[in-house]
């Protein structure tokens, strides 16, 4: 996943969010880098302490001299106590000029005399180089720490562009830094994506507003008007804002993972879909069926539901003026469920595909009709209801026009809901058509 840029644009977002109220005449805010608010840190009251570099100068210091001293003990046991005690006389030799004389023998007391002083003096060169040894061993072991602090200081004062990108070969400090570094880059995406849809969810419930407004203020300045005009312009528009707004919560919904889960089966769920749209097909004359074979997958029924009425109806909307054909597939695989969509249609362009999946990304590149011009939340609830349930979501052009979309979800044995669950990368994309009413 590419690394969006670090440049901020927060005032650039704010005038996407209140551009023109009308429908489509502001481009949506493009990608914005990391400009996260600055969070005020809570001092944390701690007692003094000794810094990590002066307790491992301490340890290798204290290791050295008990190195020295177990030395130290092993002369003692093995050596010196066998050596007795009073003078010791040796036999008659000879002496420089051939006198006759008693050979002088070293006992106990002499040889302490003589090593203590050379042994303690060990023992402080030990000390000393111990202490200057381990505070440059210390530092250079804990440098990379240092860096990593310093990494985490920027990021918490908001600036979340900033990589470690440490050098040299593998070990436990450099993996904690590639580590820190791809916590950073998804953090700096996952903020960067919010304030996209900040931006943009605020154009989108604002436009429906103004619109409002914009009727009754020519309703005021015009007695005259026709009032059933009016309530059915209202009645639409306000429409379209409870859908927008359900739809928001329902994207909310399923990144919180706030849902129990059940055994869903694909096929069953594909042929209520199938049925609800083959209106919509048949009045756009698309050839829309349903084949496969029971595919089981653990999950909420409900957003399952809504992920595959999305998948259907782009499809549909997205396809050929006549004549086209949507089919439906589902089979089991790997102790879960598959589903695929394809539908005919015009050429995608490749550099379409990454973009289709994120909120209010309408694919303007794509032909369909005004009717169903959503607000671009279609796919993105399926990417998001797909990685809620810890499966991967596929989307590839076909030669020929149209796409094949791809989707796996696990099966399992239910469990509660999960909200803070671990969320898995799902690749791919998809582009956002309305979202249909939720099916009875």
């Amino acid at each position: 996943m590419p690394t969006p840029s670090p440049t901020p644009s927060e005032s650039r977002c704010r005038r996407c969010a209140n551009g023109s109220a009308n429908h489509g005449s502001s481009p949506r805010c493009p990608a914005s880098g990391t400009a996260s608010t600055p969070v005020l840190a809570v001092p944390v009251n701690r007692r003094p302490g000794l810094s990590v570099r002066l307790k491992l100068t301490l340890s290798y210091a204290g290791f050295l001299l008990l190195v020295g001293a177990l030395l130290l003990a092993v002369v003692w046991v093995f050596l010196l106590r066998y050596v007795p005690e009073g003078t010791l006389m040796g036999g008659p030799g000879t002496g420089r000029h051939g006198a006759p004389h008693a050979l002088f023998v070293p006992n106990r007391s002499d040889l302490l005399h003589a090593f203590a002083p050379r042994a303690a003096q060990a023992m402080a060169f030990l000390l000393v180089a111990g202490l200057a040894g381990g505070w440059i061993l210390a530092g250079r072991m804990l440098a990379p720490l240092t860096r990593i602090a310093d990494a985490a200081r920027m990021a918490a004062d908001g600036s979340l562009s900033h990589r470690i990108r440490m050098e040299g070969p593998s070990d436990e400090f450099r993996e904690l830094a590639d580590v820190f570094d791809t916590m950073l880059q998804q953090l700096e995406s996952h903020v960067s994506e919010q304030q996209r849809f900040a931006a943009n969810a605020s154009h989108e419930l604002r436009t429906p507003l103004a619109i409002s407004q914009t009727l009754l203020d020519v309703a005021r300045s015009d007695p005259n008007r026709d009032q059933r005009e009016l309530i059915e312009r209202l009645h639409t528009v306000n429409t379209r804002a409870i859908d927008l707004t359900e739809t928001l919560l329902l994207l909310s919904r399923s990144d919180r993972r706030s849902f129990a889960r059940e055994p869903v089966d694909l096929s069953l769920v594909a042929e209520e879909v199938t049925e609800t749209l083959l209106p919509l097909a048949e009045k756009r004359r698309i050839t829309l069926s349903a084949t496969g074979e029971t595919a089981q997958a653990i999950g909420s029924a409900e957003l399952i539901l809504r992920m595959v009425t999305n998948l259907v109806q782009n499809a549909i909307v997205h396809n050929l003026p006549s004549g086209g054909t949507v089919t439906v597939h589902t089979e089991a695989q790997h102790h879960g469920g598959v589903l695929r969509v394809e539908n005919t249609g015009h050429q995608v362009p490749p550099e379409l595909l990454p973009t289709l999946t994120e909120p209010f990304q309408r694919g303007t590149q794509r032909v369909r009709t005004d009717e169903h011009a959503g607000v671009g939340l279609g796919l993105a609830i399926v990417h998001s209801i797909v990685r809620a349930h810890d499966g991967t979501l596929d989307l590839v052009p076909r030669p020929t026009g149209g796409l094949l979309v791809t989707v796996r979800l696990p099966g399992g044995t239910p469990q509660a809901p999960s909200p803070n669950g671990p969320t898995r990368s799902v690749p791919g994309g998809g582009e956002g058509a309305h979202a249909p009413p939720r099916p009875g």
